[in-house]
């Protein structure tokens, strides 16, 4: 079977998605886009409510790293440890545990912001550990609903939306309970949660009947089987140094989107809006549609090696936004605002195109059988060890550097590596062209636009 795919790939014979088909392949976009958009929406309540409070005063923190620093580096190493287990879980999930796993990983990150409000400091910065633990493998779990279908990108975008917009609305409802109901900070992060747990319930029933990929789907893209240690070893051959190089652009991207993240509430307050809690959401809406506007016309490339390329030629891209972007803001050609937006633009860019879409195309041209989930972790797992190493590095090496200088600095370095390491990977997987290879089974023909 797997060899008849690659070969009718080879050949372009793939349907479109015109005819009778276009009813059926928009119902779906539409169902399980937004079942998978709303399941991860969800996800934010539970994992980053805590980082819209500034937790100024804490009783019994004595310590010299700073009490807010230390609930994200604990996060992010139980985050981080649970991506370097989804190596393999994730990659070997059967279908059918998916929805049962999901529910019950969230409730029990729940369960740990409860004991961070019960427990007094510095006890409870254990729970946002043990909060980060389950967080890790929910994004690989619901990706592997999508992957594998000609419109992988459009269900891809959709939920790559919650990436985006999902933390800024969840800080802005926690920045709500703050301020306007006067919920104490220790207690925010279980509420926030709490509200949120219906909702989820409701969309993991929903995503878990998503139909699985078609005949026609298992053409294009080839099937996507839980992965054994023999097939990860094959790939991983297969795509060497290219999947380095892709990998270290990554942890940059991680690093300094976890550092933004974490301390929007500083940026924001160094740019003269602490006063205004909906700019975490407002800041966020433009970002959405120009990033994953472009990135759902991607669905239409046919061919998989033409797909891959331009998802390369897109992070390089947002690697020059964020250095122009920065460049601009230090010359005060436009206002922090501007900047704030520019930059978030270019990051995620940057950012969503390895959380499924560049990762998708990838399995896709290569001879291995694989799933996408596989190397998505791969890559996380490296990024989030990235992102506590610049939390480390910030915290003990430049201590007395203020949030929006080292931002500047960051946002230079990430753009660099960017547009660097690209290049790097472009070389590499010119390999899978089929146009120069004599091997047209490794991949599909490129420069095929469907209509």
């Amino acid at each position: 079977m797997h060899t008849e795919s690659r070969s009718n790939t080879a050949t372009g014979e793939s349907k479109s998605f015109d005819g009778q088909n276009r009813s059926s392949t928009i119902a779906l976009i539409l169902f399980s886009g937004l079942a998978a958009f709303s399941t991860y929406f969800c996800m934010y309540a539970f994992r980053k409510p805590f980082s819209a409070a500034t937790f100024s005063e804490i009783e019994g923190w004595h310590y010299a790293m700073d009490y807010k620093t230390a609930l994200i580096i604990a996060q992010v190493l139980g985050y981080a440890l649970s991506k370097f287990a989804g190596i393999k879980v994730v990659s070997e999930m059967q279908p059918q545990r998916r929805a049962w796993i999901l529910i019950g990983m969230l409730l029990i990150s729940h369960l740990a912001l409860v004991g961070f409000a019960l427990l007094p400091a510095p006890i409870n910065v254990i729970m946002l550990f043990i909060n980060g633990i389950p967080l890790g493998m929910v994004w690989g779990l619901v990706f592997s609903y999508l992957e594998g279908r000609r419109v992988t990108e459009a269900l891809g975008a959709i939920l790559c939306a919650a990436l985006i917009v999902s933390s800024g609305a969840v800080k802005a409802v926690a920045a709500y309970l703050l301020v306007e109901w006067q919920v104490p900070e220790l207690w925010m992060p279980a509420l926030v949660g709490a509200l949120f747990i219906p909702p989820l319930l409701v969309s993991v029933w929903l995503l878990a009947r998503t139909p699985a990929p078609n005949a026609d789907d298992r053409v294009a893209r080839k099937p996507r089987p839980p992965m054994n240690g023999a097939m990860r070893g094959e790939l991983l051959r297969e795509t060497g140094i290219g999947l380095t190089a892709l990998v270290a652009v990554y942890v940059f991207l991680t690093a300094f989107r976890d550092f933004t993240d974490n301390f929007a509430a500083e940026l924001w307050l160094a740019l003269g809006y602490g006063e205004t809690p909906e700019v975490f959401l407002t800041s966020t809406l433009p970002v959405t549609f120009v990033v994953l506007g472009s990135l759902w016309l991607l669905m239409f490339i046919r061919s998989n090696y033409l797909a891959l390329v331009c998802n390369q030629l897109v992070v390089a891209g947002g690697g020059l936004l964020c250095i122009a972007a920065t460049y601009a803001f230090e010359n005060h050609w436009i206002d922090g605002a501007s900047w704030m937006i520019a930059i978030n633009t270019g990051l995620y860019m940057g950012f969503i195109p390895f959380n499924c879409l560049l990762f998708e195309r990838l399995v896709a041209a290569t001879r291995s059988i694989a799933n996408a989930g596989f190397l998505i972790y791969l890559a996380d797992a490296s990024g989030y060890a990235g992102s506590i190493c610049v939390l480390l590095y910030k915290t003990f090496a430049q201590p007395d550097l203020a949030w929006l200088p080292f931002t500047l600095q960051f946002s230079y370095a990430t753009g660099a590596a960017c547009m660097l390491l690209i290049v790097v990977s472009l070389l590499y997987f010119r390999k899978l062209d089929p146009g120069l290879s004599h091997d047209h089974s490794a991949s599909t023909p490129a420069a095929t636009i469907s209509t």
